[in-house]
């Protein structure tokens, strides 16, 4: 599977899989100081920023065999994965199948339950519709510190501080994800994420208590599905804390993969 990527840094490859509608920009306020010890592989998923959608089915088991098609093409098998939100999920699926090393979960998705699958369904449903509908005036309003939060508001917990590039470039990529939809349905009411008792690296779970999107009590089933991982919380963060707590989840990306050197 070739799929868009940028490679920078040196040192032991880490690769970073971003969420929903995401690319590989969004990972622009911890990048530098992630490659300042680490070789990073940040990729844009299929359908998402410059990666052409997958033919056929778009779900979490077809997105996790082109990732893992684009590890094994790239001689990065077993390496050390960080995801966010679906991208969370993706790299759980992944240490789930023996695939990768280390494994850096932050917020993420497939631990739903009952009205909370609905609730996560409507309420960026609506969000991404407007996305798009304001791509013509979206430069003007992720210019502002209201524009920001007011767009950002769901998936941080400080949106204004976020800066206006990151949050321009974030705005556009999920307006023009050709998967966004299909991706969403999906993980509303598709099936959850299975879980293992052994993985062949080990497993941290990040998780904001300010989340507005996986909710902090979704934590506890993230780790009854995976008992041998380790949770981390940010606790002034919202679903994206490489953008809320950028200094404190390079720390924890860098410590808890430290072993992989």
């Amino acid at each position: 599977m070739k799929m868009n990527h940028v490679r920078r840094g040196t040192g032991e490859p880490l690769v970073l899989i971003h969420g929903l509608g995401g690319s590989w920009r969004t990972w622009t306020p911890v990048l530098d100081k992630l490659t300042a010890e680490r070789e990073v592989i940040a990729v844009d998923l299929p359908g998402h920023g410059e990666t052409p959608a997958l033919s056929g089915e778009v779900s979490i088991d077809t997105l996790a065999d082109a990732v893992t098609s684009f590890l094994g093409a790239n001689d990065l098998t077993g390496v050390d994965v960080v995801g966010n939100s679906m991208g969370g999920r993706l790299v759980l699926e992944l240490a789930r199948r023996g695939t990768v090393g280390t494994t850096v979960a932050l917020d993420p998705g497939g631990f739903w339950k009952g009205w909370e699958r609905y609730f996560f369904y409507a309420t960026l449903a609506p969000s991404i519709r407007l996305v798009r509908l304001l791509q013509p005036v979206m430069d003007q309003l992720t210019g502002s510190a209201v524009g920001r939060t007011l767009l950002l508001s769901q998936l941080s917990a400080r949106p204004w501080d976020l800066s206006a590039d990151v949050a321009r470039k974030e705005m556009r990529t999920f307006a023009d994800s050709p998967s966004f939809d299909e991706l969403l349905r999906r993980l509303a009411f598709g099936p959850s994420q299975p879980g293992t008792d052994s993985t062949a690296g080990s497993v941290v779970i990040g998780w904001g208590r300010k989340d507005r999107v996986t909710l902090p009590r979704q934590a506890k089933r993230a780790l009854d599905r995976f008992p041998s991982a380790h949770l981390h919380w940010f606790e002034d963060s919202g679903h994206y804390p490489h953008w809320d707590a950028p200094d404190e989840a390079t720390e924890l990306i860098l410590a808890s993969t430290a072993n992989a050197e």
